[in-house]
């Protein structure tokens, strides 16, 4: 009998929890369907050039292949078909432009670092990423993808080097928050904090999200929001 009691209270527990963390879910849903109304396609670009010449403001995303970027950008836009998933990693290959709200592009560029690619692929990709970050005047803010279950990657803290020595504004962002605890993904969060700090004076902004759930997206979207607002004022 008390064995019985006692499942039924860490039943009612489990499913008070559930029902808690559901609306959580539902108001974040609901605050990001508020800030973005509205996402388009608009064009991709093989080229900087080639972009769209509007002179709205452009917030770029970027980081190695299989970070979870499209996922990223389908939950900021609360569309799961706006940016194409693929289980296998390096397919973003052109510069693709969504217009949000009819005043903003948000902007998926090319993943880095993905090993099967050629060489010939892997350079043309690197050229297309500088001219886009030193040549492109419409963008305010490059949003740099990094998974949060990693130790800090060779290959992200040069790349995050070479726009501190280029003076190209950017923001870390975290990702797959969803796939560690709370205490390690606050860990491994503060440790590479930690190790950027061995060799930066100033952190850039840093967001920690998950597609899954939509945690850090209210927070990354108001961010750009308060961009977006300062370039008008």
């Amino acid at each position: 009998m008390i064995f019985l009691m006692a499942s039924i209270v860490n039943f009612s527990q489990s499913y008070t929890f559930f029902c808690i963390y559901a609306n959580i879910l539902v108001i974040l849903r609901r605050e990001l369907c508020e800030m973005i109304r509205t996402a388009t396609y608009i064009i991709s670009s093989p080229d900087v050039k080639d972009c769209p010449k509007t002179g709205k403001p452009e917030y770029a995303f970027i980081g190695r292949s299989n970070v979870g970027k499209s996922s990223l950008i389908n939950m900021l836009c609360h569309n799961p078909k706006l940016a194409k998933t693929s289980q296998k990693p390096g397919k973003t290959l052109l510069i693709n432009h969504f217009l949000i709200n009819d005043e903003w592009y948000l902007v998926d560029l090319p993943g880095y670092g993905f090993a099967q690619t050629g060489l010939k692929q892997r350079e043309a990709l690197r050229k297309m990423i500088e001219r886009y970050c030193l040549l492109r005047e419409e963008m305010v803010c490059l949003f740099v993808l990094v998974d949060c279950r990693h130790e800090p990657q060779k290959i992200d803290l040069e790349f995050m080097a070479w726009l501190g020595e280029n003076g190209v504004p950017f923001a870390i962002v975290f990702t797959k928050g969803d796939k560690l605890g709370k205490v390690r993904l606050k860990e491994n969060v503060e440790a590479y904090k930690n190790r950027l700090l061995e060799e930066w004076e100033e952190l850039p902004p840093v967001f920690v999200t998950s597609s899954e759930t939509g945690f850090g997206g209210e927070e990354l979207t108001s961010y750009i929001e308060e961009l977006d607002e300062s370039i008008k004022s």
